[in-house]
């Protein structure tokens, strides 16, 4: 689940770049985040060249930048380059590129925040105050699909044996009595749910038996 944006007071209003070629979305974007009291758009860029000359000029809080846009530097060569040119300024990246694999590239390279263009309108407001505070955002869509990832990669970890115990767990029972039914001494069973605790990032028998029953793993 997103967490709440951070809410600027008056004083702090939160200066923005953007960054598109396409004048009418430039003009939207002006639109939609002018509505609010705490945001003010100081500057514009149709190419990431003149992006990054803008973050310069201006020092924004925020950078909104599109990720296809023509010229020589590209957006993805842009990112560290504005890390570099302006530290405290946060990046916003605005595309309709939903894959996962583009999100992660961006952050890695220094992007604060990843929205897709047709959820600007319920997400860019709060993408633009989490990167202002230094917070990463990433978009809803992207965030559960990354959170499913995640989970069944956890899940994937697990060897059919490890899988046997944590249904055994689920069931309530002992380390003992799983010892006894599959026929292994307790130590291996402690070893197992040791591993089992590890690779599923859980601290308790109850959590790893709510992780098993949310993943329909009973």
């Amino acid at each position: 689940m997103l967490s709440p944006a951070p809410s600027p007071t008056a004083r702090n209003t939160i200066s923005i770049v953007l960054a598109d070629d396409h004048r009418m979305v430039r003009s939207a974007l002006r639109a939609l985040l002018g509505a609010h009291e705490d945001l003010e758009v100081v500057g514009d860029a149709a190419d990431a060249a003149r992006a990054l000359a803008a973050v310069i000029e201006h020092r924004p809080a925020v950078l909104v930048l599109d990720l296809n846009m023509p010229g020589e530097l590209t957006a993805l060569d842009a990112i560290p380059a504005v890390r570099v040119a302006s530290p405290e300024t946060g990046i916003v990246i605005l595309t309709m590129q939903s894959d996962g694999g583009f999100a992660r590239r961006t952050l890695e390279l220094g992007a604060t925040a990843y929205v897709l263009k047709d959820s600007a309108d319920t997400e860019l407001v709060d993408a633009v105050k989490h990167a202002a505070a230094g917070e990463t955002h990433l978009t809803s869509r992207l965030a559960e699909a990354a959170s499913t990832r995640r989970a069944g990669e956890r899940t994937d970890a697990l060897t059919p044996r490890e899988l046997e115990v944590l249904r055994l767990i689920a069931t309530g029972k002992t380390n003992k009595l799983i010892a006894k039914q599959l026929f292994l001494s307790e130590k291996t069973v402690d070893r197992h749910v040791s591993n089992i605790f590890v690779k599923l990032d859980v601290a308790s028998r109850t959590a790893a038996t709510a992780y098993a029953y949310e993943h329909e793993l009973i």
